[in-house]
């Protein structure tokens, strides 16, 4: 059993850490939409390899002391592998690669899941209780999600069948969880705990050589695997590797550390609708009443679990 580490007894939500926590879903719904349309461009394992590689090269002027045999990281190797082979070398990889074989709906469908891992792993592995609040939290957001999916018709989602690209972001979601909870527990070295390019570049070191892995794996065992280089690759790597990663891990990681995964994976749910309102953007499509009907159920899901007794 993992260790239950040490936790605020009842995190609050602030409007600061809402702002750190509403970023990454905002970051990830175009890393979401990206990655479907440049999976005609480059395999989706190799993409994951290219976005850490460019976020390892930008960090690494500022994160290269943790990377000195003298730096506290060594001798935490088995944490950090874990914590990359989860967050940097499975969860995108599988994201990335589910858009391959599924349809976005079923990709958002499955991903909603995120609260609800978050809940199972903290009450299983992390002795966390479950209130009556967060379950009904749980309800709310996924409501709205569905309704994001369904756009308002429930017929539509009665109409969706599971591929396997579904079982690839279902994988996604609990190695997304497990990190996040992995993420929350206090007992890093405080020089690399306290300093956020450290951090990341404690878990990016590893989890390049997980993706390198996984890329020598994809080009081995895929059917003529290709890539198109141009600017509209390069343009997605920098995307990718800016936004989703860097900037979303940093805001993701503060925004776990203060209020908890239990409260923070809500937030996830609103990467669906935030694709929604990309798409309404870059395609010229109308603002819907769902959409408003959605936002309301899952910022409602947020209110919820979060309020203190």
């Amino acid at each position: 059993m993992l260790e239950n580490p040490p936790s605020p007894s009842k995190p609050s939500l602030d409007l600061a850490t809402a702002g750190l926590l509403l970023l990454p879903p905002l970051l990830w719904a175009g890393n979401s939409v990206l990655g479907a349309v440049v999976a005609d461009l480059v395999p989706p394992i190799t993409l994951n390899f290219f976005r850490w590689l460019l976020a390892f090269a930008l960090l690494l002027p500022w994160s290269y002391p943790v990377l000195k045999p003298s730096s506290p990281m060594w001798a935490h190797w088995r944490r950090y592998g874990l914590m990359s082979l989860l967050g940097v070398g499975c969860y995108n990889s599988f994201q990335y690669l589910a858009l391959h074989t599924s349809t976005p709906i079923n990709v958002t469908l499955v991903g909603a899941s995120v609260p609800v891992f978050m809940l199972v792993l903290g009450a299983l592995f992390y002795k966390q209780s479950v209130s009556a609040r967060q379950v009904l939290g749980a309800v709310l957001s996924i409501a709205g999600v569905l309704c994001v999916l369904g756009r308002g018709d429930w017929n539509t989602l009665q109409k969706v069948q599971l591929v396997i690209g579904d079982v690839y972001i279902l994988i996604a979601v609990l190695c997304w969880a497990w990190y996040s909870w992995l993420v929350a527990q206090p007992v890093d070295p405080p020089e690399i705990r306290g300093n956020w390019t450290y951090f990341l570049t404690a878990q990016m070191v590893f989890g390049l050589l997980w993706s390198g892995a996984f890329t020598a794996a994809e080009w081995q065992l895929s059917d003529n695997p290709h890539i198109d280089w141009g600017w509209p690759l390069a343009a997605s790597v920098l995307y990718v590797a800016l936004g989703p990663a860097l900037l979303a891990y940093r805001s993701w990681g503060l925004g776990i550390q203060r209020v908890g995964p239990n409260i923070a994976g809500f937030f996830a749910n609103l990467t669906p609708l935030f694709a929604a309102l990309i798409s309404t953007v870059t395609l010229g499509d109308s603002p819907q009443g769902f959409h408003a009907v959605a936002f309301v159920l899952i910022v409602g899901g947020i209110w919820v679990s979060s309020r203190k007794p």
